[in-house]
């Protein structure tokens, strides 16, 4: 995959953050790099959570959440896993940025799959 049909795919994939989540996701910036500067990563988070912010500071540069297209490209078998592998990722980083720490995103993933997994039936 080029690296423009790359970018399209994690544009398109931002529809896995609900609407209601994504019209706070304010001075955050989405980039794709390919490559994680250390193995087994798929996404960073680089910023201040949304918990941690107060109203009163001063302007500060945008978070940044960084997908990475290598990693994502080499663990997916196909088109279908890649998008779902995108998709995850977004969510998780989305999540950190919202002021969830790892433990509490892979909680928050699990239930969100078993609810995926009762509304497909499986």
């Amino acid at each position: 995959m080029t690296s423009r049909e790359f970018d399209q795919l994690v544009e398109e994939c931002m529809s896995v953050v609900p609407r209601r989540f994504r019209a706070q996701l304010t001075n955050l910036v989405f980039v794709v790099e390919q490559e994680p500067p250390r193995p087994g990563l798929l996404g960073l988070y680089e910023g201040r959570p949304m918990i941690h912010r107060s109203v009163a500071e001063p302007y500060a540069m945008p978070d940044r959440i960084t997908i990475y297209q290598g990693p994502h490209e080499r663990s997916a078998r196909n088109e279908v896993e890649l998008r779902d592998l995108v998709r995850e990722t977004i969510w998780h980083e989305v999540a950190h940025y919202f002021g969830m720490d790892e433990r509490q995103v892979l909680q928050a993933e699990r239930r969100r799959r078993q609810r995926i997994a009762r509304l497909r039936g499986i």
